[in-house]
């Protein structure tokens, strides 16, 4: 299971990430609005709760280790402590967790390069 929940900013450059993420079989879980912006493209997604917005939201998800990547871009205040919760959770769990697109598509990229075992390394300016 990947999980999205990515400023409105965003949104539009995820869009692909996501997608190469369902064609390669992994289920996508998104938070409300990420989650509409996503249907609205053809992405099959399930909707996620937020912390506070009800149970089981993302903390609690990653702490039964049913999600296996975390892709969040906070922006401002507000989100502030969701990311703190969803980041400790995610660490004390070994999650995955990307807090860039950039960061998400090269964790989309390794996933197909495991699956194709090809095994080459790159650091994120050489992409």
């Amino acid at each position: 299971v990947v999980c999205i929940t990515v400023n409105d900013h965003d949104k539009a450059n995820v869009t692909p990430i996501a997608r190469r993420f369902h064609d390669l079989g992994f289920e996508i879980r998104a938070t409300e609005g990420t989650w509409r912006y996503l249907r609205a493209r053809g992405i099959p997604a399930e909707r996620i709760f937020k912390v506070g917005e009800g149970r089981p939201h993302i903390v609690d998800q990653l702490i039964s280790g049913e999600i296996d990547l975390l892709i969040n871009t906070p922006l401002g205040k507000k989100s502030q402590y969701d990311d703190y919760s969803m980041r400790r959770a995610a660490i004390t769990r070994k999650v995955p967790y990307c807090t860039t697109l950039s960061a998400a598509s090269a964790a989309c990229d390794a996933a197909i390069a495991l699956r194709s075992r090809e095994r080459t390394v790159l650091s994120l300016q050489e992409r």
